[in-house]
């Protein structure tokens, strides 16, 4: 039996659980499933739930749930071996004080200053000197009053303001570059004003799909949108991981309606590579 929480998706039973917490009824139907689907924004209540007690489950968000935030993101790419900008991560405001009286500055200017929260590019800031590090600073305590706090410094990588977005879903990979010619930004969504290029240097776009593909290897991800950049400068080209969104814009994919039904099928052959379908 296929139990699905997705919306989109159509079980053998289907249950909605937005807006609440897994219960007694959703555990009954888990421990009868031979697989579990689940919606792009599923509680980290819901997705344990459906690891611990039905052996097939998509989405895998145990990164998500596992490594939350950039800051964790960051640790996620350290452990799996993943090439990333140079990072050093604060649990706040104070602690990096106290590890700038003791170290100094960890990179030189410019450096990229990420809070913890957001994905498509929001709270990261291009720290171009000092004063503008003491402003983003008192963004960040003011912040931490409302109880958001966590960030990380990352050193400044150019990559002629563009990004490679990489979405996976289950076997499917798209790739495109993000272009865009706005000073001060370090990188931008379509959203944001960026620019979609799906036909540039697909050399490059081959290396990316291949990095994200050895990634989702290690880490079992798979439904993720990944942001990489590669360096103008140096020997041999290859693609340093940003960030995971876990949830992605859908322009890229072709809108909304494309989307889904990609995800559909591909939920599809996640079923029948286990032979559920």
């Amino acid at each position: 039996m296929i139990v699905s929480f997705h919306p989109c998706f159509e079980g053998d039973c289907n249950r909605l659980c937005a807006g609440r917490l897994p219960d007694a009824g959703d555990l009954a139907f888990i421990r009868s499933a031979d697989a579990v689907i689940l919606p792009q924004g599923c509680s980290e209540a819901l997705h344990r739930m459906a690891y611990e007690h039905c052996p097939h489950v998509f989405p895998d968000y145990t990164a998500r749930f596992g490594y939350p935030g950039k800051c964790g993101q960051a640790r996620l790419f350290r452990e799996a071996g993943a090439a990333h900008p140079e990072t050093v991560v604060f649990e706040n405001a104070d602690v990096y004080e106290r590890h700038i009286r003791e170290y100094g500055l960890p990179f030189s200017w410019p450096m990229v200053l990420k809070q913890d929260w957001g994905g498509e590019g929001d709270n990261v800031h291009l720290i171009p000197d000092a004063p503008a590090l003491e402003r983003t600073l008192r963004h960040v305590r003011a912040c931490e009053s409302t109880g958001q706090s966590g960030f990380l410094l990352q050193e400044y990588i150019a990559s002629g303001n563009r990004s490679l977005r990489v979405v996976a879903i289950h076997r499917h990979m798209t790739s495109y570059w993000r272009t865009h010619d706005q000073p001060g930004r370090f990188y931008a969504s379509l959203a944001g004003g960026a620019r979609m290029d799906r036909n540039s240097d697909m050399g490059f776009q081959s290396l990316g799909v291949q990095a994200v593909q050895d990634f989702c290897g290690k880490t079992g991800i798979n439904l993720a949108g990944f942001d990489l950049l590669f360096p103008e400068t140096g020997n041999a080209p290859s693609p340093l991981f940003l960030e995971i969104n876990y949830f992605f814009g859908r322009h890229g994919l072709g809108g909304s309606e494309a989307y889904y039904a990609l995800l559909v099928a591909q939920i599809c052959q996640w079923l029948s590579d286990r032979g559920l379908l």
